[in-house]
């Protein structure tokens, strides 16, 4: 029988939250997450999710690290410890470039995490992959999504159609992610 290597998956901490490895706990709320339509209408498959797809996108980001080396983690709020959502870096098939992007669950919206988990994943993928260049793939009207990726040093590139659909790419250099750390150091 053939052994599989499994990959440790990093785990980061930033003021609030913990991105790590999905737990089988994750999964229930992973599930109701992903059959929301507000949460789904930017993704790329733009419908809400079954309990069996769901498991399956579960499933894919597990594989991505197998395969990749590097993938979204889930986050977990530190103060309660609940699940509230997925960040990291992915590269599936077909996809322009590796993209730092996040999914939260509508009961973290407007609370500062998808900023705070895209900071930390866009921080692993400079200093910890050395990627020139990272972008993040947002569907038109996606207003939040677009000021998550301005926040974190991000700025619009393009748009294109990506399997049939369209998206905005934003993108920022490792040249430019480092120059904004340089100046966030010298304000404070």
């Amino acid at each position: 029988m053939d052994t599989i290597d499994v990959i440790r998956i990093p785990v980061i901490e930033t003021e609030r939250l913990i991105l790590r490895s999905f737990r089988e706990s994750d999964l229930e709320p992973y599930y109701e997450m992903m059959a929301d339509p507000d949460i789904t209408r930017y993704l790329m498959s733009s419908e809400p999710l079954s309990h069996h797809d769901a498991w399956r996108s579960a499933a894919t980001m597990a594989g991505h690290w197998m395969l990749h080396g590097f993938g979204q983690w889930a986050i977990e709020e530190k103060s309660s410890g609940k699940f509230i959502g997925r960040c990291g870096i992915i590269e599936p098939e077909g996809w322009p470039s590796k993209e730092v992007g996040w999914v939260l669950h509508k009961s973290a919206w407007g609370q500062g995490y998808a900023t705070e988990s895209a900071q930390a994943a866009l921080n692993y993928a400079f200093s910890v992959m050395k990627l020139d260049t990272i972008i993040s793939l947002i569907q038109s009207g996606n207003e939040p999504s677009v000021s998550v990726a301005e926040r974190i040093g991000e700025s619009f590139k393009e748009r294109i159609n990506l399997f049939g659909k369209e998206a905005d790419v934003y993108q920022i250099t490792a040249k430019d992610y480092y120059k904004q750390k340089v100046a966030l150091r010298r304000k404070r």
